[in-house]
């Protein structure tokens, strides 16, 4: 995860971005990004390897032991992924109450950009 956030926050400032880091690590979202316009949340996964499935569950341990949660609606606005081959993702949705998702060739974050639907300043 911290490394898919640093790639992250490398890859929206090269892009011109603003990146804020939230003080506290109870948000459900790792970064804020600021196009100018708007304020978009980001989730940040790292995917291991090649693989093409992403675990969305927030997984993290307590007293109790470990806890598992699914993604509520509304948590971020955007989920970025780093894959194992330095393939970098972008999701500009929130994939509430998932356990996964796959990744494809079309949800590349270059393939984002082509497309327009990464508004670039």
């Amino acid at each position: 995860g911290d490394v898919a956030a640093s790639r992250a926050i490398a890859t929206f400032t090269a892009l011109g971005y603003d990146v804020a880091i939230p003080l506290t690590e109870s948000a459900a979202y790792d970064l804020i990004v600021d196009d100018g316009q708007q304020l978009a949340r980001v989730q940040c996964k790292y995917a291991s390897g090649a693989r093409r499935q992403v675990d969305l569950r927030r997984i993290h341990s307590n007293a109790g032991g470990y806890v598992v949660k699914r993604i509520a609606e509304g948590s971020y606005d955007w989920l970025y992924v780093l894959d194992g081959t330095d393939a970098e993702y972008l999701f500009k949705t929130c994939f509430a109450n998932r356990r996964s998702i796959t990744l494809r060739e079309t949800d590349r974050l270059g393939a984002v950009a082509e497309s327009g639907l990464l508004q670039l300043p």
